[in-house]
């Protein structure tokens, strides 16, 4: 009977961002599974310890933070204006997302106390904002926000409690423009960060309802609204917008083929995708 990597073997080698092809190695005898073993990690460690030295004598920047900058260029010079807004939020403006004690997400929150929370997303603040400067500024209004959201995630390869979001918002443009603009938004991000071979699939969402997503395979990327929307009246707004939202440590994994989405996020166990304890 073949055998396979042991669970401290697969976890060892799923930490130093193996491959695929290596996860699924399969062996005749023991024997040769731990020198197959060794060999593997020696591999990846030689790996990790070459990027290291890249990201110290070349980069000088993590991933992460290269793609935000380019992210920030890209988006203010197709006419979008950063806005940046607080981490912790208030309690009555995450209900004004219909995420209240019942809803399906609000076990998942970071709860400060009774009336404050860590923000799980950027939406309520952007909502925030927005009620303002459509009466300041002429449509349309382009924004957008880089910043930390936080969730109690499941512990896949694909989820962070804490996690880079990306989102921007267009509000005002002509309503039989909103599929349109959206994929052109999409396309924006999605190029720059190098990511090509990706496809727009329709959803739903716990909070949004109905959304458009950027798929890349079977790992959602970003996720699209539009709006007029039913969350629109909850903050005394109207009108045709599109948003759009991405996870930025999930882009970088899947631009540089990683395995792991927290080899890439916050960490004080890798740094710019590379185990430490190498």
């Amino acid at each position: 009977m073949p055998l396979s990597w042991t669970d401290i073997q697969k976890r060892r080698l799923s930490e130093l961002n193996s491959t695929e092809a290596q996860k699924n190695m399969v062996f005749s005898t023991e024997t040769e599974r731990d020198a197959a073993f060794k060999k593997q990690e020696a591999l990846l460690i030689h790996a990790g310890k070459k990027r290291l030295n890249e990201l110290r004598n070349e980069k000088m920047r993590p991933s992460l933070c290269n793609l935000e900058t380019r992210l920030v260029e890209i988006l203010t010079k197709n006419g979008f204006v950063q806005v940046t807004t607080p981490v912790i939020l208030a309690k009555n403006l995450l209900a004004k997302m219909t995420i209240d004690d019942e809803h399906a997400l609000y076990s998942q929150v970071f709860w400060l106390d009774e009336k404050k929370c860590l923000r799980p997303m950027l939406a309520p603040n952007l909502y925030y904002i927005l009620k303002d400067l459509l009466r300041l500024w002429e449509k349309p209004v382009r924004i957008f926000e880089i910043g930390s959201c936080f969730r109690k995630e499941s512990q896949g390869n694909n989820h962070l409690n804490e996690f880079t979001m990306l989102n921007l918002v267009e509000w005002g443009l002509p309503a039989e423009k909103r599929h349109e603009r959206l994929a052109e938004l999409a396309k924006i991000v999605m190029q720059a960060a190098d990511i090509s071979q990706y496809r727009l699939e329709q959803t739903s969402s716990v909070v949004y309802g109905d959304t458009i997503d950027v798929m890349y395979g079977g790992i959602e990327l970003g996720s699209g609204v539009m709006g007029p929307h039913f969350l629109d009246g909850n903050w005394g707004m109207s009108g045709p917008w599109v948003g759009i939202g991405f996870g930025l440590e999930r882009l970088v994994m899947v631009k540089e083929g990683g395995q792991n989405v927290r080899s890439v996020g916050k960490s004080l166990s890798y740094l710019d995708g590379v185990r430490l304890n190498i």
